[in-house]
């Protein structure tokens, strides 16, 4: 009987401990190159616009990213580079606070991402939660990232 009862305690202790044994992140979780696309809709002041996107960004450990991308905005193709900050949370919410510029440095836009790290930290899956222009302006979009470690 006694034998139960404790394998009883070891069996609850071990299932209250696997919650927090998954999808426990860290800034080191991100940690790597990252290559992503992008794809949706933002709508501009003409209608709605399709856009894509492809790129490799850095994550550090100390909490910034950047890298490069090419995207395609109703047709116009342009290379941009990306720099920001992002944090996750223990249950790998990540949000990620970039600026894009143009080839010649000039902020064309700053973007909020918010999305979740799933696959072991392998991958994540983002939406757009708010572009803002240069001058302040917001451009409304339904846009999503995916992303996979390298």
């Amino acid at each position: 009987m006694k034998s139960k009862l404790t394998l009883v305690v070891l069996a609850i202790t071990v299932l209250g401990l696997a919650p927090s044994l998954h999808g426990v992140c860290t800034n080191a979780t991100m940690v790597a190159n990252w290559g992503f696309t992008g794809t949706g809709t933002i709508f501009s002041a003409n209608g709605p616009v399709p856009v894509a996107a492809v790129g490799t960004v850095r994550f550090d450990l100390n909490g910034n990213v950047f890298g490069g991308q090419d995207r395609s905005v109703g047709g116009g193709e342009l290379h941009e580079t990306i720099s920001g900050t992002y944090s996750i949370t223990r249950d790998c919410q990540l949000t990620v606070v970039a600026s894009v510029y143009d080839d010649s440095g000039t902020l064309q836009r700053t973007t909020t991402l918010k999305g979740v790290v799933v696959k072991g930290g392998k991958k994540t899956r983002m939406i757009y939660q708010s572009i803002t222009l240069p001058n302040g302006a917001p451009l409304p979009s339904v846009l999503i990232l995916d992303a996979d470690k390298t």
